[in-house]
């Protein structure tokens, strides 16, 4: 069995805001996995543990650019907090951004490989990364991107640096920035109930199953009356029907209005969101080492090669 130590225990409670006790009986119920741990501490405790996705500890900024039918999201990496209000490696990731847009590359190495000159570094944007490395001292890469192109319009929302968000719409302008605004607060993960990933609906079944087991073991140790199996299945399928209209963004509440959802708002304007991308710092993305300091410099060492 892994030891388990003070500092995962920490670990798991800033990610989860569970007691630490219940964080150390979990892991050790897991065997060290913190995904697994995760998962139990939400079926015991319900929704106090799920605030895992919130507690992002990578740094970076989210930029967009738009130009008519065409535009980009991106998500630039460095090491500190610090960085991402440096006017040199803003204007990277805003360039970068805008060469997205405008050249459509293929991926991460086909951008870096566009023309660009900035600080006296150049010819490419590789070579502007490479040179602001050493000028700031600091690690930094192009971790993800988004380009979009076609007959819908486009609207884009920046909370800050740290969350982007770029709506595909036909209609009204405001009402599509509004969506954008909305998708950055409540972090929907798919349009409609119908388009939530198979994955997560499993997921959210599996612990829904695992909560009634729970409730089921503590009625039966205070002996009281168990529900039938027919109810428990209803209660579970229940738990699965609020997961999906609380993550699909139509369904949501409207965060200017809770009295009408996204879908009622739009029709009321007369918009059609046809898809929205969101982007996080660091969110999304597994985490395979300790510090993300390292992953950064993992990652611009590949880059040099």
């Amino acid at each position: 069995m892994a030891a388990i130590t003070a500092s995962m225990v920490a670990e798991l409670r800033a990610k989860t805001d569970a007691p630490m006790m219940e964080c150390k009986k979990a892991l050790t119920e897991a065997e060290g996995n913190f995904e697994k741990a995760e998962e139990l501490l939400r079926v015991k405790l319900g929704n106090k543990a799920g605030k895992a996705a919130a507690r992002i500890t990578a740094e970076g900024v989210v930029t967009a650019f738009i130009e008519g039918n065409t535009g980009a999201l991106l998500e630039t990496n460095c090491e500190t907090d610090f960085v991402t209000r440096n006017d040199s490696f803003l204007a990277l990731a805003n360039a970068a951004a805008q060469l997205i847009a405008k050249h459509n590359p293929a991926d991460v190495a086909a951008l870096g490989a566009l023309p660009h000159s900035q600080d006296s570094f150049g010819p490419t944007l590789e070579d502007v990364r490479k040179g602001l490395i050493g000028k700031i001292g600091e690690n930094m890469s192009f971790r993800r991107f988004k380009r979009f192109s076609g007959s819908n319009k486009l609207a884009a929302y920046l909370h800050g640096t740290r969350i982007g968000v770029v709506v595909e719409f036909e209609g009204d302008e405001t009402a599509a920035k509004d969506v954008a605004m909305h998708v950055a607060a409540m972090k929907p993960v798919a349009l409609t109930s119908a388009d939530v990933p198979a994955d997560l609906i499993e997921k959210e079944r599996a612990v829904a199953v695992g909560k009634a087991a729970e409730d089921r073991k503590v009625a039966e140790a205070a002996g009281k009356p168990v529900q039938p199996p027919e109810i428990v299945a209803k209660r579970v399928e229940g738990g699965v029907q609020k997961f999906l209209k609380e993550v699909s963004l139509f369904n949501q509440p409207f965060v200017k209005n809770d009295k009408q959802t996204v879908e009622q708002m739009l029709k009321e304007r007369g918009t059609s969101v046809k898809s929205f991308t969101l982007f996080v710092v660091g969110e999304g993305i597994e985490k395979k080492v300790d510090d993300f300091a390292a992953e950064v410099a993992a990652q611009v060492a590949a880059a040099r090669k």
